[in-house]
Order: structure tokens, then sequence, then C-alpha cells
């Protein structure tokens, strides 16, 4: 067991570096880790210095780093139902030596428990994406439960977003264009209203695999349309516009 600014760092897992603002992230070796969507999510996220914010889903915690260190915000929130994901996340913000990050073990479903909580500005989550019936193996699988609807369905997570979040509050999620009628009927549903869309493509000749919405806590019908974005150019090489969200 390694030790890392007296830090645990277990067997399995890795400290990798964010390389925005020093920040580090532990994460499992062979469990799930964070990828383009997080990242996507964090740029996508119109969060200001003022806002206080929840995660759902959190998983390792990736969003709520990646908003810190682009953002500043007042708190981030991170809930989380595997424990030894909340517990694991716990370590990075000691690891980061950050005091406005928390993470909470706790399911989105407890509506009762998310009444207790201060209302906040902003709520992001990166769900799982391909629904319970679409060829899991093992419920309990943490991989099935970070990639299936096992243990929330889309419903759940903006019902749990209308709850927490204050009057004109803003929804941020990634999720997967074949579910945007999904999303948005249910967002309505829940008197989130769909603001903003922006299509992720591989490259130009492909199809979107990546959609980015913004919805707000009982706002007024207007939508927009950002301008797709576009993963890799022709030739394989990353398109400008993932090397500047990347910081590259």
């Amino acid at each position: 067991m390694a030790i890392n600014n007296n830090v645990e760092i277990k067997e399995n897992e890795s400290v990798d570096d964010l390389q925005l603002k020093g920040l580090m992230l532990i994460q499992k070796n062979d469990g799930f880790r964070f990828g383009v969507d997080a990242v996507l999510l964090s740029d996508f996220s119109n969060i200001k210095r003022k806002h206080t914010v929840i995660d759902f889903c959190t998983g390792t915690g990736i969003v709520p780093f990646l908003s810190y260190g682009k953002y500043s915000p007042k708190s981030i929130t991170g809930i989380e139902i595997q424990e030894d994901m909340v517990e694991m996340a716990s370590r990075s913000v000691l690891l980061n030596e950050i005091d406005n990050i928390n993470f909470i073990h706790r399911d989105l479903k407890d509506i009762e428990f998310l009444k207790t909580l201060e209302k906040v500005d902003v709520v992001t989550v990166n769900p799982p994406y391909k629904l319970n019936n679409s060829g899991i193996v093992n419920p309990s699988d943490k991989l099935s439960i970070a990639r299936h609807e096992v243990l929330c369905n889309l419903e759940d997570v903006i019902k749990a977003a209308r709850t927490v979040l204050k009057d004109n509050g803003r929804l941020y999620m990634v999720h997967r264009p074949e579910r945007l009628a999904d999303i948005i009927t249910i967002m309505r549903a829940y008197k989130i209203e769909p603001k903003r869309i922006k299509m992720v493509h591989p490259n130009k000749n492909k199809a979107p695999n990546i959609v980015l919405v913004e919805g707000q806590r009982d706002g007024k019908a207007f939508l927009k349309w950002d301008a797709p974005l576009y993963v890799y150019n022709e030739d394989g090489s990353y398109s400008d516009e993932i090397n500047k969200i990347y910081g590259r």
C-alpha cells in the first residue's frame, strides 16, 4: 500500500494527473475509469465561482475535480451509491488538499434525503447510458452499475435534479443521442426545460455518439443548438476544439 502526501493509495489503484492546476485523481486499475464524456461535460457546464454544485453518479469524482479546476465554484458535492467509490473519491480530496469538494454515499432515488440538502445552482450528471434490458450479465458488477440503468434510470436522475435545484437552476447532462427523445420528454415532465444541446461526433463523416444537454428548472421554452463538436480530424488527429478542451 503506497502513501502519497500521507494519503493511502491501495494496491489496485493508481494516481492520475488531470493536467489541470496540478489536480490528481485516484482510480481503480481494474474498475471504471473516466473518459472523454466527463471532460466534455465539465467543459459544457456553465459554472460560476458563486455557484453551488451537485454531481450525481459521481463515481471517481472526476466531474467535481474537473469543475473545480476549471471554475472554482463555491462548493461541489458528489453523490454516489457505491460506498467504495465514495471512499476513494474522498481520498482524492485529501490528496489535493481541497476543502470545498465533498462526497456523500447515498442513493439519488432517496428523495426524502435530497430534500434535506440545501438547493444548488447547478447539477451535473454523467448517468448510466444503457437500458437495463440491453445485455447486462451481472447486476452487482461495478462496471455494469456505471454503464447500465441497474440502480437508477434516466427518470430517477432527472427527478433528483428537480429536487435539489434552485428556481432557474441548471442541469447539465452527458448521454447518448439515441436517448435524446427520452431525455427531453422526461425533463419536461419534471419541468426542467431543455435550453441547449450539443452533439459530439467522432469525425465529420460519422454520426454523433455523445449528446450534451442543458436544462433549466422552470425555464421558458427556447432551445438552442450549439455547433457540433468533432473529436478527430479526417487524418485521425485530434481536432483543435478537443485539444483546446484538454488544454493541450
